[in-house]
């Protein structure tokens, strides 16, 4: 676990890293600039750069944490990228209900694997699912989000790279 700088949360949990563009806002992704430095300084995980990576030996890490925490769930990934394993995933859900005293902020900019998964499975009440919202073109997340049963939902958004109109 490392303690976060983002003002929303208070740590990240990154159980994959590495991603592939699939936006106008993924232009700006400090993820892919901090894993060239993590991958320059031989930090483990990083060995492949960006390259999508899942971390299975970072599974149980949520579980040694006693301290009630909000985590950013990978902030160096997203957890619905196309590459993602549903059993990955589940065993990733499976760490969320094991650690009910923890709140996990997950954001993706894949709606629709987003849709996919939760088709036949709950959201943790400890789950929070949030989309990315930076053009205009991008407002069909919100309705795609709108469609899961999710105790809290959110958006982010950022970068804003035009204006949205109004949003409800």
């Amino acid at each position: 676990m490392k303690q976060s700088k983002i003002e929303w949360t208070e740590a990240t949990w990154n159980p994959s890293i590495g991603c592939d563009k699939v936006s106008a806002g993924c232009k700006f992704c400090y993820a892919e600039v901090m894993s060239q430095r993590l991958q320059a300084m031989r930090t483990p995980g990083y060995e492949n750069g960006f390259e999508f990576t899942i971390l299975p030996d970072r599974l149980e890490i949520p579980k040694r944490i006693k301290k009630p925490t909000k985590f950013f769930v990978n902030s160096m990934s997203d957890l619905f990228h196309e590459k993602m394993p549903y059993s990955f995933l589940d065993q990733v859900f499976k760490t969320i209900r094991e650690t009910p005293h923890h709140t996990y902020q997950i954001l993706t900019k894949r709606e629709k694997n987003l849709i996919k998964y939760f088709a036949n499975r709950a959201v943790p009440k400890n789950g929070w699912l949030g989309v990315t919202v930076e053009i205009t073109k991008k407002k069909n997340r919100i309705d795609a989000l709108r469609s899961i049963d999710a105790k809290i939902r959110f958006l982010s958004i950022e970068p804003l790279l035009e204006f949205i109109g109004k949003l409800d």
